[in-house]
């Protein structure tokens, strides 16, 4: 008797289970759900993009939810600004960046003292002359090496790059220097013993020309151009003199002789 009851109260949950099941509504997996999600995201990205920099620029979001950016802009910082917008965009899992920049053609040779000319004087009176940032232009594409003593000043010379017509892409190789009370201490005093020598005090007095000193790890590195082997000479001694210094690299160029390979 009490397996005939037990059995029936199995049958009897087993109904009840049953028609749950069919009382919930069917999703069926193949149901459009993800294509109209797709169409959500490439809809957002397009309205985060609706700027006027951005009006030759297409974008087309795939199943997986990777944004491809076609079309051009006139300046490279608006192909980086794209980039870091769309990345934002909710559903956006990549981004495949082919935005052209159609700006100006200007030559090689001409962005490279164009380029100079500003690096020389971005950030002067912020411990620029603690910076020591290397160029290269090929095919409009500008290369940022060498270093600088801290973010800001790193960014404002990767800003500078990119908001100048002609750049059509930017590679940043820019190392930032450690944090570190030390090395801050060894670059006042390098620079008090390089400029507080009477030979040497006049390349204060374009900001553009400096003799730039960086400074990691108690390793110093002077760079630069002076107007002569002497000068060279007396900078990488006064910074060798200087207690808490490990090592003086002078790379120092002599006007008018080539330059030396750093």
């Amino acid at each position: 008797m009490k397996q005939v009851i037990n059995h029936q109260r199995m049958n009897a949950l087993a109904a009840i289970v049953a028609g749950l099941m069919f009382a919930l509504p069917y999703a069926s997996p193949a149901a459009p759900a993800f294509g109209a999600g797709q169409e959500d995201v490439a809809a957002a990205v397009k309205a985060k993009l609706d700027k006027s920099q951005y009006k030759d620029v297409q974008v087309n979001v795939d199943p997986g939810g990777v944004a491809t950016l076609t079309g051009s802009v006139s300046l490279y910082e608006y192909k980086a600004d794209a980039d870091k917008t769309v990345h934002k965009v909710k559903g956006v899992t990549a981004v495949r960046n082919d935005i052209e920049v159609a700006g100006p053609s200007i030559s090689d040779a001409q962005l490279q003292k164009t380029l100079g000319e500003k690096l020389a004087y971005d950030r002067v009176g912020y411990g620029n002359v603690f910076d020591a940032i290397t160029l290269n232009v090929q095919n409009g594409v500008v290369t940022l090496g060498g270093s600088t003593h801290d973010y800001p000043n790193r960014d404002s010379a990767l800003g500078t790059v990119s908001t100048t017509p002609g750049v059509k892409d930017v590679v940043d190789q820019i190392a930032v220097d450690p944090l570190s009370p030390m090395d801050d201490q060894i670059r006042l005093q390098v620079a008090r013993a390089v400029y507080g020598f009477a030979s040497l005090n006049r390349y204060a007095i374009d900001p553009a020309k400096p003799i730039r000193i960086a400074v990691q790890n108690g390793n110093v590195a002077l760079y630069g151009v002076v107007d002569s082997e002497a000068d060279k000479d007396a900078a990488g001694i006064r910074a060798n003199g200087v207690p808490g210094v490990f090592s003086v690299k002078n790379y120092l160029q002599v006007a008018g002789q080539p330059a030396e390979h750093q």
